[in-house]
């Protein structure tokens, strides 16, 4: 049996949530980063016995369409996966009801589920600080409860995930990363931005129709160069306020 962690974390908060996961899950394990354009997620073709953590934010309750995307590329061949949804403290919506659809379609065995909270990719100060201690014990011990039922054998792959289909609408938000005096045009966030949406030769150019607005060009920029309008982050932070406040607790689905 090899374990794999598969991971769309363009910010890093649903990484750290997957990693404190897999690691309590497995002492080895092998990366697949499905925020990079240098992974080739064709060439991915697993086996039964294989277990596939597959790990995703969600993006307006739905899963991010280049995460999709690379997800319909691999081959499942009957693998088990075990599905992580992260959220900033709103909700996550249909987006394990889209991953499972996702993957199943991709040959995969879905048989867990955690919802687990992560600070928001855009309004970070929503669910600042998570996973937090109290998190990475509740990720460890979901970890050791599904490796224990899959060990007595009791998930059969009838895995019922909340969500709704079909999936609810997302037209992205109007808050798209843009380039402040301090950029040297190193090119840097181009390399790294997962749909290509940034210009290699103009980094001051960002397609806003292929922005996701994932915020990984803002998080990797060497000269912290890159930044969103702050008005319409104060709006949207008055919008998302009242849904994101409270402290929501992780979920495991069985």
């Amino acid at each position: 049996m090899s374990v794999y962690e598969i991971t769309f974390s363009p910010t890093g908060g649903t990484k750290k949530a997957a990693d404190i996961f897999t690691e309590s899950f497995s002492p080895e394990s092998t990366y697949v980063d499905l925020v990079s354009k240098q992974t080739d997620c064709s060439g991915y073709s697993f086996r039964p016995e294989d277990i596939c953590i597959v790990s995703v934010p969600s993006y307006g309750g739905r899963v991010p369409n280049i995460a999709v995307r690379r997800l319909r590329q691999m081959k499942g061949d009957g693998a088990k996966a075990v599905l992580i949804v992260a959220y900033g403290n709103r909700d996550y919506d249909d987006t394990f009801a889209e991953l499972q659809d996702v993957l199943e379609e991709a040959g995969f065995v879905c048989i867990a589920g955690v919802a687990a909270i992560a600070e928001h990719s855009i309004m970070r100060q929503f669910a600042a600080g998570r996973p937090n201690e109290q998190d990475e014990k509740e990720l460890a011990e979901f970890a050791f409860r599904i490796r224990a039922a899959m060990e007595a054998g009791s998930l059969s792959g009838d895995l019922k995930l909340p969500g709704n289909r079909p999936y609810r609408e997302y037209g992205g938000v109007p808050m798209k990363p843009r380039t402040g005096k301090a950029c040297v045009r190193c090119g840097y966030c181009a390399g790294e931005c997962p749909t290509g949406a940034i210009s290699a030769l103009d980094p001051s150019q960002t397609d806003n129709k292929t922005c996701i607005s994932c915020m990984r060009c803002i998080a990797v920029c060497p000269q912290k160069a890159r930044s969103v309008s702050k008005a319409l982050l104060t709006a949207g932070s008055m919008k998302l306020k009242k849904a994101c406040s409270g402290y929501k607790k992780n979920e495991l689905f069985l």
